[in-house]
């Protein structure tokens, strides 16, 4: 039973490469970059991405955005403030996107062409393990983590840390009242991703913001 558990598995993550393949063929023709954002739930992923793509369209960069959720459109609505064309991906209880996910809510989306976009951002569902197996064509995978949740969540979550081609610390705002340890938590982070580049954010009074908008604009070319 083990050994055929282990084979459907191989077969599963094999057929989602070869589709991420071919979306990240799709993208580089496109000219968009793509980003695949990775956290918990509650690290305040949405409002960070809301103030990106908002900072993004006053840059004049075009910018959309996917969002995966076990059920409701709540946080596709809220990033829908930001003016960015934004649209949901319900997974039903799936604790992961995939590659057909995408592939498939790319197509028919009404007024969303890829060659049109400067930048598509992919939210993934709230989850620290499974989305970190699962290639999705990004250009570049961002791994969040608040605050609130510890400083250990990458010693404890390596793989999507050592996966991650950045890493967000988000709600900077409340590291004092929480007692954020912040040398410990870079330390941490350089421990499972050595030299990777880190931004310390606050969605809410806007810290950070700007090195991490200056950062999509230099990675876009």
């Amino acid at each position: 039973m083990t050994t055929r558990i282990v084979e459907l598995r191989r077969g599963i993550l094999k057929k989602n490469d070869e589709l991420a393949a071919e979306l990240r063929k799709r993208y580089e023709a496109a000219g968009a970059l793509v980003l695949n954002l990775v956290s918990s739930p509650g690290t305040g992923k949405t409002e960070f991405l809301q103030r990106t793509l908002t900072g993004l369209r006053e840059r004049g960069k075009r910018a959309a955005a996917l969002v995966g959720d076990l059920e409701t459109d709540n946080d596709a609505r809220r990033l829908a403030s930001s003016g960015a064309p934004v649209r949901q991906i319900n997974t039903h209880g799936i604790c992961h996107l995939d590659a057909e996910m995408i592939g498939k809510h790319l197509e028919g989306w009404e007024g969303v062409e890829l060659d049109q976009l400067d930048y598509l951002f992919i939210e993934n569902v709230g989850n620290l393990v499974c989305p970190s197996s699962y290639d999705l064509g990004e250009k570049i995978r961002v791994a969040l983590l608040s605050v609130t949740e510890g400083e250990d969540k990458p010693l404890k979550y390596p793989t999507l840390f050592n996966s991650a081609d950045a890493a967000v610390i988000t709600k900077m705002d409340l590291a004092e009242p929480c007692g954020f340890d912040r040398a410990l938590a870079l330390k941490n982070i350089n421990e499972i991703r050595p030299g990777i580049r880190i931004f310390e954010t606050s969605a809410k009074t806007g810290a950070g913001m700007e090195a991490w908008l200056e950062y999509l604009i230099k990675a876009r070319g």
